[in-house]
């Protein structure tokens, strides 16, 4: 019931009862105008004006009127479906229909008294159930944690969880963390019968490997009720339709729970995402031949820099040049004569020059291509060198030498140097090595060079350069300026039995200057190259303009090739000052891509590719886990049922004693002024009080 009350005394009420009686008393009886009027009359209309007076005034107490509200809340019953395809493979044909027609008459009756929610789970947790079975993972444990999250502050009373009992992503469900304070009902679906099967358990690999690598693949094989049994494990690659066979190997099953892991050694012949396929041969009664095969993709990179070495003539820093870099699995190392017929430097990432520009050939060609092309070199500066041609090739360093006469010259590191960092052993163990012969001359580093070593000559350190880098031009490039190199390289051996102090020390002078920076105005950018068939496929975009700055002011779009031709077209979205597109969940299989733009009347393009590769979980686990149900619902308090039993879980859950609705009492305070039908009554009152005076002729 409403309660009234006010915010000043409720006596001051009995003053606004005598203010209406005084002002209707002044007004109806005083007053002789109304003297005439029948009696009836005069106390009618005395009644009115004295009760709009009364409330009027009381309405200046600021009376309130507060009301309690009660809600009463069902229990929250959420019924959560595996669908996936493990679980499919079980419900099929009448069994479905008949499961489906229970579910649903679970489903009904529980509405009744219940607030029910539908959720299906499997690669993601969703609103509805389908009953279609095609999810390629379960999750169980996410399951549980999405349910506490949308119902966990509601009055959530219990849970029905139909599934197989599998997981194969996620956490047992029994550890998935969820502070679930409802009972939890499971219907345990499946086959717990072991059955006569091979299994391709897992195949651990390497999703990255580089060119003309080795690496290794781990299989682990599994076998139920087939001791005895002989089979063969075939790898393969894949190319379009063809698989070409790699290996064979023996398995004898040697018990009913058998387990064995083989390794296999492939080597990486060719770039690109290379699809390999593991197979178990089929042995007599199986049950199932699905998880017998896997195929996995590994992207292949050719990441190596194409180095060449350029050499005046022959000369032993050759090799001692080519030794080093060898020792990096990610250079492909070649070495020339300035003079070779059909050299073509263009084709190369990094040039070392040895005695180029030399007196007897300026090699001015081969300079001219390397700046249009903008590769970085390092020049090796000897007697043979034309120093004039050297100061013009580069901005380093200033060089004055006709190379007549040399110096014994050994290095010491320059403390201003920071362009990298060399180990306190290279800085320590350097300076004591043979010297190498510098031209005499005039030499002098420029404002733009970082020198790395600087010549000591006999027992004086000079400010003269003997190792430099920076940028000329833009392009990255190396001074050195001595012959000798081989000296170090095989003092080093004789002092530490190893080249490490040279190997370090010419080995980061050549990985800071060979190092490539993505200038390219328009790139186009992937997560990963292998995605699973469940994953979407996620694009990047940015665009630069000419001072590198982001930009969308253009549209861009992208062709997706399949392997078989069919193309799909996207434009991408515009995000922030860069693009992105969601393009799905595309079929199985390698792709290409080709994304373009034009930007200030210029059209640019970047290609490149990816694979999404088949998910195949849902078959190496055919026997049902009812145990994970069962330790489920003992430890939230409830009970595992089979299919069969879904209607008794209505009986269940009503004879819980904690599945109850829950009260809400709330309380609302108004200000009777806030009533509108107040100000109807009054506004009646007064016209009607009107209408009689002037009906009666009172006025």
């Amino acid at each position: 019931m409403p309660e009234l009350s006010f915010q000043y005394p409720a006596w001051f009420f009995i003053l606004c009862v005598l203010l209406g009686l005084g002002y209707a008393a002044l007004l109806y009886y005083r007053d002789t105008t109304f003297k005439e009027q029948p009696v009836w009359l005069r106390r009618l209309l005395f009644g009115l004006r004295w009760l709009v007076i009364t409330l009027l005034s009381a309405l200046l107490l600021s009376p309130l009127i507060k009301k309690t509200i009660t809600e009463v809340k069902k229990p929250v019953v959420a019924l959560l479906q595996d669908q996936s395809e493990s679980v499919g493979a079980v419900l099929q044909g009448d069994a479905l229909n008949q499961y489906r027609q229970n579910w649903q008459s679970l489903r009904d009756a529980l509405s009744q008294n219940y607030e029910v929610h539908e959720l299906a789970f499997g690669n993601e947790v969703r609103e509805g159930v389908n009953f279609e079975f095609t999810d390629k993972v379960s999750n169980i444990s996410e399951a549980l944690r999405d349910v506490y999250d949308r119902y966990g502050a509601q009055n959530l009373g219990a849970i029905i969880l139909s599934s197989d009992g599998i997981y194969n992503e996620g956490s047992s469900p029994a550890y998935s963390g969820a502070t679930i304070a409802a009972p939890v009902y499971t219907v345990a679906l499946g086959d717990t019968t072991p059955k006569k099967d091979l299994v391709l358990k897992r195949v651990f690999h390497n999703n990255i490997v580089y060119l003309n690598d080795k690496f290794t693949l781990q299989i682990d094989v599994t076998a139920t009720n087939c001791s005895g049994a002989q089979t063969v494990l075939n790898i393969g690659k894949r190319e379009g339709d063809n698989v070409t066979p790699l290996q064979t190997i023996p398995v004898n099953v040697t018990g009913n729970d058998f387990f064995v892991t083989k390794t296999v050694e492939l080597e990486a012949k060719t770039p690109g995402v290379a699809q390999y396929v593991i197979s178990l041969a089929k042995i007599p009664n199986e049950s199932s031949t699905v998880n017998n095969n896997r195929e996995i993709f590994i992207d292949v990179l050719d990441a190596r820099q194409k180095i060449l070495i350029l050499a005046n003539g022959a000369h032993p820093d050759v090799s001692a040049m080519r030794q080093m870099l060898d020792l990096n699995k990610n250079y492909a190392v070649s070495v020339a004569n300035a003079t070779d017929p059909g050299l073509d430097v263009s084709k190369y990432d990094f040039v070392v020059l040895h005695n180029l520009p030399s007196r007897t050939n300026e090699a001015a060609g081969v300079l001219r291509v390397l700046n249009d092309k903008r590769i970085p070199r390092l020049f090796i500066a000897g007697m043979q060198t034309n120093f004039t041609a050297l100061t013009q090739a580069q901005g380093l360093v200033s060089a004055q030498s006709d190379g007549a006469q040399s110096d014994d010259v050994q290095g010491f590191f320059s403390k201003q140097f920071a362009a990298f960092s060399l180990a306190p052993r290279v800085v320590e163990e350097l300076p004591k090595f043979n010297p190498v012969l510098c031209p005499f001359g005039n030499f002098e580093a420029n404002p733009t060079a970082q020198v790395v070593l600087r010549k000591r000559i006999g027992k004086v350190d000079t400010d003269q350069p003997l190792l430099a880098v920076g940028e000329t031009n833009g392009i990255k490039t190396g001074v050195f300026l001595g012959e000798g190199l081989w000296k170090w390289r095989l003092f080093d051996y004789m002092q530490h039995q190893n080249h490490d102090v040279f190997d370090e020390l010419m080995g980061k002078t050549v990985q800071f200057l060979s190092v490539k920076e993505d200038k390219r105005k328009f790139r186009v950018t992937l997560e990963k190259t292998v995605y699973n068939e469940n994953e979407p496929v996620l694009f990047g975009a940015e665009l630069y303009n000419d001072n590198y700055e982001l930009t969308n002011d253009s549209d861009v779009a992208i062709s997706v090739k399949n392997q078989d031709g069919r193309e799909f077209t996207y434009t991408f979205n515009k995000q922030g000052k860069a693009y992105a597109l969601d393009a799905g969940i595309l079929p199985v299989g390698n792709y290409n891509y080709r994304a373009t733009t034009n930007f200030n009347g210029q059209s640019l393009s970047f290609e490149g590719r990816f694979s999404v590769r088949p998910l195949q979980l849902e078959f190496f686990e055919t026997t049902a886990n009812h145990a994970a149900l069962r330790q489920l619902s003992a430890q939230y308090g409830g009970v595992t049922v089979g299919p069969e039993g879904l209607a008794g879980l209505e009986y269940l859950i009503k004879n819980k004693e904690t599945i109850k609705p829950v009260i809400y009492q709330t309380s609302q305070t108004n200000p009777i002024i806030n009533l509108k039908w107040i100000f109807a009554i009054l506004a009646a009152l007064l016209a009607l009080e009107w209408f009689l005076r002037r009906y009666f002729g009172a006025y």
